[in-house]
């Protein structure tokens, strides 16, 4: 204990020191914080890249000082920009006698401008020769030690901005997470879908099964809850003659916190009117393999232990026929529900009452397959009594044309041949409703104005929703959904 108060002293008095160097500056007319702007030239990455075209060159560059050598009338600093790192040579010469002394009171983790000539030193590193140093930002707080950096989890989500500073590999995550989700938008676009925005608060919390966060509008006194999925307001669009449409945005389900489930997180959905779920994994295949190649530069993702394989075609099985494959049971020789629950009993998987035979299909698979389903994997042709918005195939209507996009044994995507019969998705809603009479709170309330839209005419079409999360962190192998969010949801701390 003593030693921790110690430790806190030390610090404590550290800190002093740089809210100290902060008030000096600013009695003697020279505070940082009224500086506001700076001509950036250039970022380090870009100068190292191109030394032979930059060398001899005037940059200014701007960024934080992650580290700093003091050598009596000539120092140098590292200089850690949106880009990378670049070095800094300071000579008292160069910049001034005035300047030089103030550089050296400069701490780890402030801020600094840096106008100079680009060069090579005598070891070979690509660098800069200051002429002028400004100090931009005082940096009143102390950065992680630099050898053992910020590694406590808790802390990286809490204080993402000192993760971004000190992990290099960080913040390459959430570049490539952009350039997934710019990559995405770019392949849409070039297939004719227009980009759209639905709301995020509405009466009716439809198109998936999850339990929403609920809230209240003072304005109209109505109680109003964050959406769960995109899909009756796009289907919407598709009734009034927008034939490609599709959404990235947060959704929101009260549920619990895992490593690949956040309560609030990026979805992506399209609908395309004309087509089915067959079109829907043509397009699922086409836009994995071209963001794969597009962020990774290759067609072959690696995560974990796994290595997945986008450049062949994608498997497509039947969940039928995946849980005869891997739990050696035939669904389609079980007759009813009784039978159905009688094979869980004698397989220990556990059902509730409710449940009907497609439910305990759903179970087998959930237990048995997907574990296996590493390769890039479509499960086709769901139970009808766990798609209540999906339209029943025609020869079989115990099933409906639905699939979900497996890789690394997780759920990437779902996509339906939608429903567009309003009568038959009435009885779907009916079901759903006596579903949460029953104390099902995931269930689905029925949605007249959808219902409504629907009876105007749908045209035939094909939907599918994404886990952006997921994608992103498949492509960055990244163990944990939080690994993949700015700022994922947290416990306070003052609890």
């Amino acid at each position: 204990m003593a030693e921790q108060n110690n430790n806190q002293q030390d610090v404590n008095q550290l800190l002093k020191v740089r809210y100290d160097k902060l008030h000096e500056l600013q009695e003697n007319g020279r505070d940082p914080f009224v500086i506001t702007k700076y001509d950036v030239t250039n970022h380090s990455t870009d100068i190292k890249e191109h030394f032979e075209e930059m060398e001899g060159k005037e940059v200014s560059v701007a960024g934080r000082m992650m580290f700093k050598r003091v050598m009596g009338k000539a120092s140098f600093c590292n200089i850690q920009d949106l880009k990378g790192r670049i070095q800094i040579y300071v000579a008292r010469d160069d910049i001034g006698e005035e300047s030089y002394k103030d550089f050296k009171k400069y701490d780890v983790g402030d801020i600094l401008g840096v106008k100079g000539i680009v060069f090579k030193t005598k070891t070979g590193e690509i660098s800069v020769h200051a002429s002028e140093v400004t100090l931009l930002s005082k940096s009143l707080q102390i950065l992680p030690e630099k050898f053992h950096g910020l590694t406590d989890t808790d802390t990286r989500y809490r204080q993402r901005y000192v993760d971004l500073i000190m992990n290099e590999d960080v913040k390459d995550t959430f570049v490539k997470r952009s350039k997934v989700i710019s990559t995405i938008r770019r392949y849409l676009d070039g297939q004719g879908f227009m980009e759209v925005e639905t709301p995020m608060l509405v009466s009716n919390a439809g198109g998936a099964s999850a339990r929403p966060f609920e809230t209240h509008f003072n304005a109209l006194d109505e109680d109003l809850k964050l959406r769960i999925s995109l899909e009756l307001y796009l289907k919407r669009l598709i009734v009034g003659g927008m034939e490609r449409v599709y959404e990235i945005g947060r959704v929101f389900r009260n549920e619990g916190l895992d490593t690949r489930h956040n309560p609030e997180f990026t979805l992506m959905e399209l609908y395309q009117a004309y087509t089915d779920y067959h079109g829907m994994m043509d397009l699922t295949e086409n836009l994995y393999r071209y963001v794969a190649k597009e962020v990774t530069g290759s067609e072959i993702l690696t995560y974990g232990e796994h290595t997945m394989d986008l450049s062949k075609p994608f498997e497509r099985i039947t969940m039928v026929d995946a849980v005869k494959k891997y739990a050696n049971v035939d669904f389609n020789e079980v007759k009813d529900t009784a039978e159905a629950k009688k094979l869980a009993d004698e397989h220990h998987i556990e059902y509730e009452e409710r449940h009907k035979k497609g439910d305990i299909l759903n179970l087998f698979f959930e237990e048995y397959v997907e574990e296996h389903l590493i390769q890039p994997t479509f499960v086709m042709d769901h139970p009808i009594e766990i798609s209540p918005l999906t339209k029943k195939k025609p020869e079989n209507p115990d099933y409906v044309e639905r699939f979900e996009f497996f890789m690394n044994g997780w759920e990437m995507a779902n996509a339906y041949s939608e429903l567009n019969d309003p009568e038959d998705q009435r009885r779907r809603f009916e079901a759903q409703e006596a579903l949460l009479a029953a104390g099902d709170d995931e269930a689905n309330h029925t949605d007249e104005d959808f219902l409504n839209a629907l009876s105007i005419g749908m045209p035939p079409t094909g939907g599918i929703g994404f886990g952006i999360d997921r994608m992103v962190m498949m492509m960055t192998d990244s163990p944990a959904i939080r690994d993949v969010l700015l700022f994922p949801t947290m416990k306070s701390l003052e609890k």
